[in-house]
């Protein structure tokens, strides 16, 4: 199929991004990569009056360390972030995680700030910033703001962001060394949305683990903590962690697989991904 017809718009700066916004209300919808919405919009999906193009603004695409945060512009190729030394150093989870993104032609051309605002609940990205407790950065008619990761998603493709917010850069709290990370995914194949995956945080103290964060992703509405796992595997116990996610979890079913076998599924990363944080801190 081909895409409805709709307008084009090349913004100047994130402020002009904005101002278009404004001007054309719920008919507009901003291109970054694009890996997302150019198949929305072929099958119809979406059916936008304008496109907004962010891929002539500049700065939007810098990845830097800053006050103890490492900052990812909203427009980052997800390649260009898997070759970052400030990422590998600084935000590991997400170097663990962008491998499993889709292919290299996709990760060529998506981007980190658009994974995180178009917010698909299979998504890895958004997991990782949930497990990390990041948080992003939104620029609307009414300035600068800051949204909390744990905040920042609402529903199924829903998040803060406003008609005429334009997301532009992605924070997450730099690396420690007594800071774990774990990540896991099951797939039908390579590529693939997972069936069912995990990113996990925790820091180390001595024996135990503390400030656990369990986000999962393919198993409901949005990237989802587990709460009562969370606790559970702080206290070091991986069999009480497991049955916690019967409360923890209720996956939907989809046209993938039913959501018992998620949850089971759900079990067996948390399993792998407990190895990964508590073998680490031998």
């Amino acid at each position: 199929m081909k895409p409805a017809p709709f307008a084009y718009a090349k913004a100047r700066s994130v402020e002009d991004a904005v101002k278009l916004l404004g001007e054309h209300g719920e008919g507009a919808r901003l291109l970054a990569g694009g890996q997302s919405l150019m198949a929305t919009l072929n099958m119809r999906l979406s059916q936008p009056s304008i496109l907004i193009d962010l891929n002539g603004i500049s700065g939007l695409d810098a990845i830097a360390l800053r006050d103890g945060y490492a900052e990812i512009g909203a427009m980052v190729r997800q390649a260009a972030a898997a070759k970052s030394d400030v990422i590998a150093k600084h935000a590991p989870l997400i170097a663990m995680a962008l491998p499993h993104i889709a292919h290299p032609a996709i990760r060529n051309r998506g981007t980190i700030g658009g994974s995180i605002a178009f917010a698909d609940p299979a998504a890895e990205l958004p997991a990782c910033l949930l497990a990390l407790g990041g948080e992003v950065e939104i620029v609307g008619p009414h300035g600068k703001r800051s949204v909390k990761a744990d905040d920042f998603f609402k529903s199924l493709y829903e998040t803060s962001l406003g008609a005429g917010d334009v997301l532009t850069a992605v924070r997450l709290p730099a690396a420690k060394p007594e800071m774990r990370y774990g990540f896991a995914e099951l797939s039908r194949r390579h590529g693939d949305y997972a069936l069912a995956g995990l990113a996990a945080s925790a820091r180390a103290d001595g024996s135990t683990l503390n400030d656990v964060r369990l986000a999962y992703f393919g198993v409901a509405l949005t990237p989802l903590r587990a709460k009562g796992a969370e606790a559970a595997l702080a206290a070091g116990n991986v069999d009480a962690a497991v049955k916690a996610l019967v409360s923890d979890l209720d996956p939907p079913d989809d046209i993938q697989e039913d959501g018992a076998v998620k949850k089971h599924l759900a079990g067996v990363l948390l399993r792998r991904v407990a190895t990964q944080l508590m073998g680490a801190r031998a």
